[in-house]
């Protein structure tokens, strides 16, 4: 971390097809190497499989609707007092929030084996949007450790 001044924050731009700066973040957590075309055509193929899927409207809407339900809203953070380590709880800001989200999806649907990215990134997107799947229980573990970390919340800085 600087000591000199904060980093600026660069505006995410919205992706091509859509206007939306949502995907253009999915987009670019999905891109490798810099190939941001290929990662368009994973992300565009994921969200259209996902339409077909739940049999809903707008894309935007359901992948938004997938974000809702997989955003941390609190996490644990160690904190060092005493020569002791303890694991304090702390809300989670809201761009970190998305950043948290969209990489444990990229996660998920990378470590599936067996189907094309796509593929498992429109399955991963369909399970958040329902309530289940790999995701939601690692934002529900995330929850469920800082509800039981709550004696430290003291601790926060």
């Amino acid at each position: 971390m600087s000591r000199r001044r904060q980093a600026t924050k660069r505006p995410i731009l919205p992706d091509p097809l859509h206007g939306s700066p949502l995907i253009g973040s999915l987009i670019n957590s999905v891109m490798f190497n810099g190939k941001k075309s290929v990662a368009q055509r994973i992300v565009y193929g994921a969200i259209e499989r996902m339409a077909e899927k739940l049999g809903k409207g707008n894309p935007v809407e359901l992948v938004l609707g997938a974000l809702e339900n997989i955003r941390p809203k609190i996490e644990v953070k160690s904190r060092r007092v005493g020569g002791a380590t303890y694991q304090v709880p702390i809300e989670v800001p809201f761009e970190r929030q998305q950043s948290l989200a969209f990489r444990w999806v990229v996660n998920a649907a990378s470590s599936r084996k067996g189907t094309s990215m796509a593929e498992s990134l429109a399955t991963e997107l369909t399970d958040a949007y329902n309530n289940t799947g790999s995701v939601v229980k690692k934002r529900e573990e995330t929850h469920k450790m800082a509800q039981a970390n709550r004696a430290f919340a003291h601790l926060r800085w």
